[in-house]
């Protein structure tokens, strides 16, 4: 009888935790941003990703073009609700309900939208108006999702920058800065509650950039270096991404949020600059990129977070020939506007003068019935797998 007791005791009010959405498969992702007026159509840049096998992609909008583009394909794809929307979707439940069921709910499942993006970079950025309905944003997307039961699928997040943290070196060091901590803190208490990731936008290239007579470059690029080591915690970095993410790992646990994952949503290497951007370089571009995918492949931690593996998104598919900034800010791309590759780390363009690394929509519609059927096959297997 107690026995009998204990068991419905435990069934029915032991505290169930709420389902942690995974909005990222493996190591390497991808962001695709869209500031141009001279790169391909989704259409082309889905066959290139597939060509590529990169699964993971980043937008900074809700596009409809491309979220049509993306339907059927497999191809995990994270949305963004940009900064100008933030105001009013903090304000008003049924405009963040309408906007969920406009660029998520009728999209699903064709095309696999695994996350919303809540604004970008918005603590520490320079609209602090901003600041204050970033955490109510969230929570109205996060309720629509959940009234239209899409919680166990769509993850809730946002992307931060450097600027929040007071200080980040030694990693161990870091902490948010004061008058982010006040934001920050409200908002980790819910992302905790909910399952989601600190996401972190890390750039060795613009550390390298702000201080280059006190960086070595090669600690920059994964090359063979010293590093540096870190007197608090004894461990040893020799690359300053690892760096990076264990700073923002060092800040969470000092905020009481230890167990929270970080995830890097933005990361890369300019490959062209302005005078006084001596290192946006093509070489080192390449460098950077093709040490970061060796380092992912490894599917390995960091010295403080040994057992999580890194994940990362690279910044970014393209050039983007409209962004403003210096030059820099135009020339982070894998690929040229015209789907050739910008640098060679082992992926091929939509377009190359070498025939056997030449894709596009068209040739990839004519491999013949056998490979149709068989691209057919496999989503039907996919969708009856994963819905």
């Amino acid at each position: 009888m107690e026995k009998s007791f204990l068991f419905f005791f435990l069934l029915f009010f032991t505290p169930i935790a709420p389902r942690t959405v995974q909005a990222f498969t493996g190591t390497y992702g991808i962001n695709y941003g869209r500031i141009a007026d001279n790169i391909p159509s989704p259409d082309e840049v889905v066959t290139l990703l597939r060509a590529a096998k990169i699964k993971n992609v980043r937008i900074y909008d809700a596009d409809h073009s491309v979220l049509n583009a993306f339907s059927g394909t497999g191809l995990e794809i994270v949305i963004g609700l940009p900064n100008g929307n933030l105001k009013e979707m903090s304000s008003n439940e049924s405009h963040a309900m309408d906007w969920v069921r406009e660029n998520v709910q009728a999209f699903l499942p064709r095309t696999k939208i695994c996350g919303i993006a809540v604004g970008n970079e918005v603590l520490g950025g320079g609209d602090y108006e901003l600041w204050t309905v970033l955490l109510g944003a969230a929570k109205n997307i996060y309720n629509s999702l959940e009234k239209l039961h899409l919680t166990g699928v769509v993850q809730i997040q946002t992307a931060h920058s450097q600027a929040v943290f007071a200080n980040s070196y030694p990693p161990s060091s870091c902490i948010f800065k004061d008058n982010v901590v006040q934001f920050m803190k409200p908002l980790l208490e819910f992302f905790s509650q909910i399952g989601s990731p600190f996401c972190l936008n890390a750039y060795p290239f613009l550390a390298y950039m702000s201080d280059p007579e006190n960086i070595d470059i090669n600690y920059s690029l994964f090359q063979s270096t010293q590093g540096i080591s870190d007197s608090k915690t004894n461990l040893h970095y020799d690359n300053m991404l690892d760096a990076q993410i264990d700073a923002a790992y060092a800040a969470l646990e000092d905020a009481g949020f230890k167990k929270m994952e970080v995830i890097v949503t933005e990361t890369g290497w300019a490959s062209r600059g302005d005078d006084n951007e001596a290192a946006a370089t093509v070489d080192n571009a390449r460098t950077y990129n093709y040490n970061l995918r060796k380092r992912l492949a490894k599917r390995k931690g960091t010295p403080l977070r040994p057992k999580k593996m890194v994940k990362a998104y690279i910044f970014a598919i393209f050039n983007e020939n409209l962004k403003p900034g210096p030059t820099s800010e135009r020339n982070f791309g894998l690929f040229k506007p015209d789907g050739s590759i910008a640098y060679d780390i082992g992926y091929h363009g939509l377009k190359s003068s070498a025939d056997s690394s030449h894709l596009s929509v068209k040739d990839f519609r004519a491999r013949g019935w056998v490979q149709t059927c068989s691209l057919i096959l496999i989503t039907l297997l996919w969708r009856w797998f994963y819905f």
